[in-house]
């Protein structure tokens, strides 16, 4: 998967290994990676950037910015033409990690609630694109990944004098809604709705298992990231916390800012154990390494640790 956070110049990449789209992906996929046919895709990357009509205006979108539109007649046909790509070379999109849909856990107002509704609507466009394609899976990710970036931390505000999280529960209860209603709409296409750890209410590995358990949808379950923590003790602990609670797809993830506790055998070896059985998507954060080359590192430790498994704590 590609990052916002690769050090290495763009135009040193180019030279390297030259220039592709989306469209040249999964043929680039099959060239680099033997034996991987299956993909976990990023929303930003859709589309042909050199035709307007593909994408949405701020207001189009609701306010959530402008972004492809999978359903608009240009949108559709660029996904007819990736379907098409996929069939010509044998793959599949596993997951689709989406950064569209906006405000899923907005409440409060009546304009945070029309901000909320109209993030829904965008997922469920999202999600007919997804049927376009094959889609397994889609995560869910507003820009504020849930709410504040930072999530609320509970303050002796109560009556009786003890800790209460106020805060929090307002944005779980509209979370929680946005969800339900996704999970619907994606089951009824026979896509699962994801939450991934991904900062705001999701960086605690217990909120994701509340929400899920409350939203107790088939439909709905997490992909976590190997490295999307706010602190060390998350690594391991927190893959083993939602193991259980992910059906579809993993971000075997390098990231530099844990240095060498960042063990990607043992994380993978910590979902086999807690029951994974889906796909492993490479996505190298950052680090000594550029995208491409980082991937394939990841590639060889996922590899490593899928086929000789050993025991793990």
């Amino acid at each position: 998967m590609p990052t916002n956070r690769d050090r290495t110049p763009t135009a040193e990449m180019k030279q390297r290994y030259g220039e592709i789209t989306m469209l040249d992906f999964p043929q680039f996929v099959k060239d680099t990676f033997p034996g991987v046919r299956r993909m976990d895709i990023f929303s930003g990357l859709f589309g042909d950037v050199t035709d307007p009509t593909m994408y949405m205006t701020s207001a189009e979108g609701g306010g959530g910015g402008a972004g492809f539109d999978p359903m608009s007649p240009s949108g559709r046909r660029w996904l007819d033409q990736m379907a098409n790509t996929l069939v010509k070379t044998g793959t599949k999109v596993q997951h689709i990690s989406n950064n569209a849909p906006f405000g899923l856990a907005d409440f409060g107002s009546p304009e945070a609630d029309t901000r909320r509704k109209a993030g829904v609507a965008m997922a469920k466009r999202w999600l007919e694109g997804c049927a376009v394609l094959g889609v397994h899976s889609m995560r869910m990710n507003s820009p504020q990944a849930l709410g504040p970036s930072v999530r609320p931390n509970a303050i002796p505000r109560s009556a009786d004098g003890y800790p209460r999280n106020l805060d929090l529960i307002p944005l779980m209860d509209a979370a929680i809604e946005s969800y339900k209603e996704m999970a619907d709409f994606g089951g009824d296409l026979g896509i699962k709705v994801t939450f991934e750890n991904h900062w705001g209410l999701a960086a605690d590995p217990m909120n994701l298992r509340i929400m899920v358990d409350t939203i107790n949808h088939p439909y709905c379950d997490v992909t976590p990231d190997f490295c999307n923590w706010e602190h060390e003790y998350m690594l391991f602990n927190g893959l083993k916390a939602l193991a259980p609670y992910s059906t579809s797809n993993v971000h075997a993830k390098y990231w530099d800012r844990w240095g060498d506790k960042n063990d990607v055998q043992r994380s993978v070896r910590i979902m086999l154990a807690g029951g994974f059985k889906g796909t492993f998507a490479l996505e190298y954060e950052a680090g000594p390494l550029n995208g491409v080359e980082g991937a394939k590192y990841l590639y060889k430790e996922v590899l490593a640790a899928l086929t000789t498994p050993t025991p793990v704590t």
